[in-house]
């Protein structure tokens, strides 16, 4: 294993940790262990590695690499995000408390209302005010408070600093899902959250060719029970998609650079636009979380919603019409994409409820990818306008 210093910087970390030579033959590329047992020396004297479920040499790089990037003290990789969830929400005890941010991805509040209502007690409550949500903690007391900032898809942004204060108050576990910002632009665990959880199928694969889950935390007890949970359920991730998202890590701090820099510009020209009634997006000053965002993070990602002029059939012609974005769900990778949340990523909340909260019918989510800035551009224009034209 290479001796790194602790205050390399995060491209350094991305390119190295978790990357070692290979040992036997100097090979630059770490290789891919397809294998599901290994041979032991005699009962229980083996070199680390019993079975692939519980333990796999290229998934241990892709943790030791993502731990590193999150400044945990320990990663677990799994077979998808909701698989990393589940595990987290199997740990708790028959009647636990869950305070959870009321946007959420659809597939988290599916989860929860529908696999694991009766086992828990679950709330969901607006975790952008800030005071609002303290007093909560306060006199809810739960046991885990479920995070994401900014959420999906309406990009709502809390102060995890000043939430993992009372969480710490409380006794409670602060968990924030970092899919949306990556390590390279927010830390959760150094802001005192107690663990991140990642569907790295998106940014952090970068590349929309695999499919996986993380858990990191600072807490060494949940972790060992979070790995029990792992090798008695088994959502392992699988050598192949280990090595495909260790191998897409390497860009993550260049591709989050490049997402950001054409989002920036992309959530000025929609600002500008006649046919676009709201944008929703960090980085503009007009967005109410942009102070929180500016404190706590390095960055504003590169995702955007926003607000078309009218209604279903506007959203529609938008959508047939647009070319570079595609029509698809999922985000993160190097190439944009575009979705219409109330019949896609949150079609499993009701429609009261999406409603409620704001998920109308023409609200439009972008994953900016990191094309041609001037194609992207021209490729919103033209669909905007044909949408909204009488």
């Amino acid at each position: 294993m290479k001796t790194l210093k602790k205050d390399i910087g995060f491209a350094t970390k991305s390119i190295h940790v978790g990357n070692d030579p290979d040992k036997t033959n100097g090979a630059i590329a770490p290789a891919i262990y397809a294998t599901s047992t290994y041979v032991q020396e005699a009962p229980a004297k083996h070199l680390g590695y019993e079975y692939s479920r519980t333990h796999n040499p290229t998934r241990s790089r892709l943790e030791e690499c993502l731990n590193s990037l999150e400044g945990g003290k320990g990663c677990v990789a799994t077979s998808s995000g909701m698989s990393a969830m589940s595990l987290v929400l199997h740990s708790l005890k028959e009647g636990a408390k869950v305070l959870c941010g009321d946007d959420v991805y659809g597939g988290t509040y599916r989860q929860l209302t529908t696999i694991f209502h009766h086992k828990l007690n679950i709330e969901f409550i607006d975790t952008t005010d800030t005071k609002k949500t303290i007093t909560r903690i306060k006199s809810f007391k739960p046991d885990l408070i479920w995070l994401e900032t900014p959420t999906n898809p309406l990009l709502k942004v809390s102060d995890i600093s000043a939430i993992a204060k009372a969480s710490k108050e409380n006794k409670s576990h602060l968990l924030v899902d970092n899919t949306f910002m990556t390590p390279y632009f927010q830390k959760p665990l150094n802001l005192g959250a107690d663990t991140v959880l990642h569907s790295m199928t998106k940014y952090i694969n970068g590349h929309s060719d695999a499919i996986g889950g993380a858990i990191v935390t600072n807490n060494t007890k949940f972790l060992e029970k979070v790995r029990a949970l792992q090798n008695s359920l088994g959502p392992c991730l699988s050598p192949f998609d280990s090595w495909v998202i260790l191998r897409g890590i390497k860009t993550l701090e260049v591709r989050m650079d490049r997402h950001q820099e054409n989002a920036k510009k992309i959530a000025s020209f929609l600002e500008s636009h006649s046919g676009v009634k709201k944008v929703i997006y960090p980085g503009l000053r007009s967005h109410p979380g942009h102070r929180i965002m500016k404190k706590n993070t390095s960055g504003f990602g590169g995702m955007i919603s926003f607000y078309l002029k009218g209604g279903m059939k506007e959203s529609n012609r938008f959508l047939k019409k647009i070319k570079l974005f595609s029509l698809a769900e999922s985000l993160g990778g190097v190439e944009s994409l575009v979705e219409q949340p109330a019949t896609m990523t949150h079609a499993s909340i009701p429609k009261n409820v999406r409603e409620s909260i704001g998920i109308e019918d023409s609200l439009i989510r972008l994953s900016v990818g990191i094309e041609n800035i001037n194609d992207l551009i021209n490729d919103l224009d033209d669909a905007i306008t044909f949408a909204i034209k009488k």
